[in-house]
């Protein structure tokens, strides 16, 4: 007994959903699957097939000062960006979230307007601010543009998670005579730390990865990360830049995930401190 044909038609058009999808995957992350294997090839030709397997490009790069450079550039950039931003950002949400004052909305648009602009754009526009103010490029003209672009997404993730704090916890501890200060330290502040540890990391990722907007912004001689790798590129394409290439992978995804395996555990070890409390 054959199937009727709406129900033929849909296993068709699911099959050719997931065919689509595949296909899209494949599109996106066989270039980088590609370069994390090439970067173990024995030879200074990439391509395949690989003529051996070989650490020997990872110990270049250990002994490339330039890239040993950019990479404390990134680093350090990447580190106060999101110290920086993490503090701007609960101030920010909470300013959005528990008061009202004038020009609340027109604030509120000015802090995320970084995240709707294209990064060029942005870089380009402030470049062309600096140089009508007749002021040279340095490292924290670069550090405050990185600030500019993560703070829009802490701002969000912060006040996304404080809305769904009830007020009557801060109330309750207002009301037993606690300072303002003290109720937010010891009640809403911890009940932040999901949303405060995703927006330390992701600040993190968006500042260690950003290419486009530090083209603009960073100070002759000065080199990060994604800009180390494109002044490469520009040279010749060898394993050593794909062995630099697999590290930035290593960095902007392995420390989001072990950042939430970390978070996964504190919360699990939280509640099991709250249940043995109540046992």
């Amino acid at each position: 007994m054959t199937p009727p044909r709406g129900d033929r038609d849909g296993r068709w058009a699911w099959r050719l959903t997931i065919a689509m999808t595949l296909g899209v995957y494949i599109f996106l992350f066989a270039p980088i699957v590609a370069t994390v294997v090439l970067s173990f090839n024995a030879s200074m030709f990439g391509g395949f097939p690989l003529t051996g397997f070989s650490m020997q490009w990872y110990a270049k790069l250990l002994t490339n000062e330039q890239v040993l450079a950019a990479f404390k550039t990134s680093l350090w950039i990447a580190l106060v960006t999101a110290a920086v931003t993490t503090l701007l950002g609960i101030s920010v949400a909470l300013a959005l979230v528990r008061f009202q004052f004038r020009g609340k909305q027109a604030f509120s648009t000015l802090v995320i307007l970084p995240a709707l602009v294209p990064e060029t754009i942005l870089g380009v526009g402030l470049l062309v601010m600096i140089k009508a103010a007749d002021q040279p490029r340095t490292i924290w003209v670069l550090l405050l543009g990185h600030i500019m672009l993560a703070l829009p997404y802490v701002v969000l993730i912060t006040q996304a998670r404080m809305v769904g704090i009830s007020r009557s916890f801060e109330e309750a501890a207002l009301s037993l005579g606690a300072p303002r200060l003290s109720a937010f330290r010891e009640i809403t502040l911890p009940l932040l730390v999901p949303a405060v540890v995703a927006g330390i990391l992701l600040a993190f990722t968006i500042s260690f990865d950003n290419t486009s907007a530090s083209l603009f912004w960073r100070p002759a001689g000065v080199e990060t990360m994604p800009t180390q790798i494109l002044s490469m590129l520009k040279i010749s394409i060898s394993p050593e830049v794909n062995a630099l290439g697999t590290v930035m992978i290593l960095v902007t995804v392995g420390i989001p995930l072990l950042g939430g395996l970390v978070l996964q555990a504190f919360t699990r070890l939280k509640k099991r401190r709250t249940e043995n409390g109540r046992a």
